[in-house]
C-alpha cells in the first residue's frame, strides 16, 4: 500500500554528519528518514529554499528536458528498502506513453519537488526503516537503543526544528 508523503525537512545525522531528508505522511503520523549524500542534499536544499542559480543544475536540467519533450512527472515512489538501501521509481507520462524509471530516492525527491509531483512511499518501506542499522559497528543492545531513540526523535519532529530547510 502506497502512502503519500511530503518533505518536512532536511537535517544532519549527529552521529555520522550525513544529511537526512525527512518525509512525513500527510497526517504527520509516520516519519521516514533517508540518509543522502551532500550533493543530493544541496540539490534538495536549493529547491526548498527556492534559490535561483544562474545556470541549471542537474535536476533543473532534467525538469527542463522533460518539459521540452512534454513529459510529466506523474509521481515518485519509494518502493523498497534492501540492505539499508532505499529504492525509488519516477513515473513519467506523455500524451501517448508511460514510463517507470529506476532512481535513487534523493534524485526522485529532488525532481518531484521541482515538478510538484506527489511522493509516495510503500508502507512496507516505512516498517522496514524502523529496523535500519544506524551504525553497523557496536553492540547490538546499544544499536537497538539508538534506533529506538532515532525513531522517537524523528516521529516527534516539529517543522520549526528544521531551521532554514523546513517546508
Amino acid at each position: 500500500m502506497m502512502i503519500e508523503m511530503k518533505v518536512t525537512g532536511l537535517t544532519i545525522d549527529p552521529f555520522s554528519n550525513m544529511p537526512i531528508i525527512v518525509l512525513k505522511d500527510l497526517e504527520e503520523k509516520s516519519a521516514l528518514p533517508i540518509w543522502i549524500g551532500l550533493i543530493e542534499a544541496s540539490a534538495i536544499a536549493t529547491e526548498l529554499e527556492k534559490i535561483q542559480l544562474s545556470r541549471p543544475m542537474t535536476h533543473d536540467l532534467m525538469k527542463n528536458v522533460l518539459g521540452v519533450l512534454r513529459v510529466e512527472v506523474e509521481k515518485v515512489e519509494i518502493s523498497d528498502l534492501r540492505d539499508n538501501t532505499f529504492f525509488a521509481q519516477i513515473f513519467l507520462k506523455s500524451a501517448d506513453q508511460k514510463h517507470v524509471i529506476d532512481s535513487r530516492p534523493s534524485d526522485a525527491i529532488a525532481l518531484a519537488l521541482r515538478t510538484s509531483a506527489p511522493i509516495f512511499v510503500d508502507k512496507k518501506v516505512i516498517e522496514k526503516s524502523r529496523n535500519i542499522d544506524m551504525k553497523k559497528a557496536g553492540k547490538e543492545g546499544e544499536q537497538k537503543a539508538k534506533e529506538e531513540k532515532w525513531a522517537e526523535i524523528l516521529e516527534n519532529l516539529n517543522p520549526d526544528q528544521f531551521g532554514k530547510y523546513k517546508m
